[in-house]
């Protein structure tokens, strides 16, 4: 039995996208210990991942903190990994190559630059959709690929009876209209005019809800539909991912909750701007659907509305 090392530091929608590597790197060694590494706010929710053995702490400080960098490095080592599997595929994680393993090939350090096609530059790989990235990168290590194409993020669900019965959840549409402040070129403004819509049409078939994140719950009331907390707080990645399973319909800025809706199998619809394509970030799936415009702002809540499919 063997230790093996996966690398994975995040963000939400990124890991979303990554469990069905995961799930296949398990089942290639499913006679080994599977490590992830990664960062304090996916420590729990790997910790709850099936196919993961142990979960090993990254706090990401400088890499001029020799101490730290020292004591990482001296962790990952004393574990003796007979193989990596980079899908973070960052400038750190290259840095911690050169560290752990500087004169490694594939055998031992799998990444998208150690398996980079000889046709292709580096830049140019990485306009590919990412799920075809990590597709790549697993069949050129060696591995049959079963689940990589097809994630299945519904072992981050819990119960969340106790919720569904506070706020009488049976029917609903569940929309997140956040996203960081940084990054507003993702935000679409008109969710308030597609409610309009939606009550005209439907009354009071579904309930109309958000679930936002903590540093959201201050903005939920510029929205006109029920804020969902748990004890004035908001849920945890385990709860919204259930409330998302379980809605009738999802509508999502391109955002960590709309790749978990696409990968928990919902049913629903992402907005997407020129930032980046749904086709780059694999989002597309059976039963979520994207809509690609040049500007965000010019997207009619008529033209979302029509794309909504609650049959």
């Amino acid at each position: 039995m063997s230790n093996i090392l996966i690398i994975k530091h995040g963000s939400l929608g990124d890991i979303a996208q990554a469990c069905g590597a995961i799930q296949d790197i398990n089942l290639a060694h499913s006679k080994d210990q599977i490590y992830i590494l990664t960062t304090k706010p996916y420590l729990d929710l790997f910790k709850k991942n099936p196919f993961i053995y142990e979960v090993i702490l990254d706090k990401r400080l400088s890499r001029f903190n020799l101490i730290y960098l020292y004591l990482l490095m001296r962790k990952l080592k004393k574990l003796k990994f007979e193989k990596v599997y980079d899908l973070q595929n960052s400038s750190r994680t290259k840095f911690y190559k050169n560290i752990l393993f500087p004169e490694s090939s594939v055998n031992k350090w799998s990444s998208s630059e150690t398996t980079l096609p000889n046709d292709i530059r580096k830049e140019e790989f990485d306009k590919k959709p990412v799920l075809n990235r990590f597709d790549h990168q697993l069949r050129s290590t060696g591995l049959t690929t079963f689940y990589t194409m097809k994630p299945d993020f519904s072992w981050a669900c819990s119960n969340i009876d106790k919720i569904k019965k506070e706020y009488d959840l049976r029917k609903y549409i569940l929309l997140f209209p956040f996203c960081s402040e940084h990054l507003s070129v993702k935000k679409w403004p008109y969710y308030n005019e597609l409610i309009k819509l939606i009550k005209n049409k439907y009354h009071n078939q579904y309930k109309i809800i958000i679930a936002p994140g903590t540093k959201e719950i201050s903005k939920a009331s510029e929205v006109e539909a029920e804020c969902i907390l748990d004890n004035d707080k908001a849920l945890d990645i385990f709860q919204l991912s259930s409330l998302i399973k379980d809605s009738s319909f999802v509508i999502a800025n391109d955002t960590g909750p709309a790749h978990m809706a696409a990968h928990l199998k919902a049913k629903g619809l992402t907005l997407f701007g020129s930032h980046t394509t749904a086709y780059k970030v694999s989002i597309e799936r059976e039963n979520f659907k994207a809509i690609q415009v040049n500007d965000l702002k010019k997207l009619s809540p008529e033209k979302v509305f029509e794309k909504i499919n609650l049959t």
